[in-house]
């Protein structure tokens, strides 16, 4: 007797010893604890029927012969299982004999079901007990990596909340959302914006790896982009203590892959996020085409801080006018249709693209004008960064409202233009220039241009990529600040189709 019980324990440990061996395997490993694998070594090892039942009664894993549905014998016994009220439990029905065991010590608890058609020997009960033991050790494991993909959820979702309060120039309303934990990138007096070209898997894995306990990056701040899913959004902190520390890093992934680029902006106070991230888009366009597929932002003073200020003020206001009852709504969404296509402003707002729609169609019959043009898009742009509908409509411009033919004229406007177009005059690029005039014509519709000149349509692709560079501005992505100074740039020249505007 005493023989046979020591066979019994040493079988017994020996079963331990496997389970022990398969818990290190998938405690190991980034997959999903698999619960299966146990409740068929346990099949295996006892000859029983073996299934796991989560805490609601549905059949997690079984082995072959184990009801899916749930006997009216486990029926009767489960919900004390489960409620925590018994720890086992033991059945017999039908000449089977019924061993069930609570898992874990959160209820409702998951319940493993025995069903053998002997009674169970010790080696047996032991292995079940130990695999109780696994079963919940990965069942904790389970819960702890769904715990942690939630915070991360939740810390990715803030930190974009933050990333579109700082868009929109309200650095104190993402202030306010941190409730007192401010992180340390609320405070830069000033930011640089990096913008990453990398696949979509990658973004993830970089921000996480970077990632602190405060679901921030230290003193900056990494965002996926709601609108490029190959785009990593890294609002980086000038003169932070440890400043440079991600700046290396970005620059050591684009080194050390040669599918990156990095388009960076210049510095800009925390309010001006939105120009940061601008220019660093524009630098992206740039540094893709480039050997070192890293680009710093190269570019002029922007347009609108050269125009007359109240002569543009009185412009802007008087174009806006008819926005000024828009719900602010419409003047959100409208703004970011300048820059985004109307698919990435539904994404970044968490809205439907027919919502979009509507919004933008208010605004365009408000103003009277077709934002499915480039040139519209690039007027309404120009007016809202001057200002804001409905806002300061009152006596303190005492001039009457020019045209925007009118700002254009002005010195400051010319000479702006003649330097942004500057690198196209070059004798090697003579082509760009009526190319650039035919595709903006055809709003920036590759084909019509092409057939307007005569050309194909990939000539045209190539010759708009090769003004990427010249000029420092993305523009075949058809949206953001390049595209509209491409467009005010040809219209101030004189050299482009008369654009339609107010």
């Amino acid at each position: 007797m005493a023989e046979r019980d020591g066979e019994t324990t040493r079988q017994g440990a020996g079963g331990e010893r496997e389970l022990l061996r398969e818990l290190t395997r998938q405690m190991s490993r980034d997959a999903t604890p698999d619960v299966g694998q146990v409740v068929e070594w346990l099949a295996r090892r006892t000859g029983a029927k073996v299934g796991l039942l989560t805490g609601d009664g549905v059949v997690e894993a079984g082995t072959a012969g184990f009801p899916r549905r749930m006997p009216d014998w486990l029926a009767r016994v489960f919900p004390r299982l489960a409620g925590g009220d018994v720890a086992t439990a033991a059945e017999q029905s039908g000449g089977l004999r019924v061993h069930c065991e609570a898992i874990g010590p959160r209820v409702p608890h998951p319940v493993l079901v025995v069903i053998s058609s002997s009674p169970p020997s010790g080696e047996s009960r032991a292995l079940v007990s130990a695999a109780c033991g696994v079963l919940a050790a990965l069942h904790g494991t389970r819960e702890a990596a769904a715990m942690s993909r939630s915070n991360r959820d939740r810390a990715r979702q803030l930190r974009f909340a933050v990333f579109s309060a700082l868009i929109e120039g309200q650095p104190f309303l993402a202030r306010r959302m941190m409730a007192g934990a401010v992180p340390p990138v609320l405070d830069a007096a000033a930011v640089r914006v990096y913008l990453l070209q990398c696949g979509p898997a990658d973004r993830d894995r970089i921000s996480e790896a970077y990632e602190d306990d405060q679901g921030f990056h230290g003193p900056d701040l990494l965002v996926r982009c709601p609108v490029h899913n190959h785009h990593l959004i890294c609002v980086l902190a000038e003169g932070a203590d440890d400043a440079g520390g991600h700046r290396r890093d970005l620059l050591r992934l684009v080194r050390e892959n040669p599918w990156y680029a990095l388009g960076i902006s210049g510095p800009h106070p925390l309010a001006a996020t939105a120009e940061a991230y601008a220019q660093a888009a524009n630098a992206l366009a740039v540094a893709r085409n480039c050997p070192t597929r890293l680009v710093d932002y190269q570019g002029q003073s922007p347009l609108v801080h050269l125009l007359p200020e109240r002569e543009a003020l009185a412009w802007a206001r008087a174009f806006l006018r008819p926005l000024g009852s828009a719900p602010k709504l419409t003047i959100n969404v409208t703004r970011l249709a300048t820059d985004v296509p109307q698919a990435g402003v539904a994404r970044l707002l968490g809205i439907s693209r027919n919502t979009v729609r509507a919004h933008v169609r208010r605004a365009e019959e408000a103003i009277g004008t077709d934002l499915n043009e480039v040139s519209s898009r690039a007027a309404l742009a120009l007016a809202l960064a001057i200002t804001a509908p409905g806002f300061g409509t009152g006596g303190d411009v005492d001039v009457p409202p020019p045209t925007l033919e009118d700002l254009f004229r002005t010195q400051p406007a010319v000479a702006w233009a003649e330097a942004f177009l500057g690198p196209l005059r070059d004798a090697d690029h003579r082509d760009l220039d009526a190319t650039l005039r035919a595709w903006i014509g055809a709003n920036t519709d590759a084909q019509r241009a092409a057939t307007r000149l005569g050309i194909s349509r990939n000539t045209v692709r190539a010759r708009v990529r090769t003004a990427e560079r010249l000029l420092h501005r993305a523009l075949l992505n058809n949206a953001g600040t390049g595209i509209h100074d491409l467009v005010h740039a040809l219209r101030i020249s004189q050299e482009s189709p008369v654009l339609a505007v107010a």
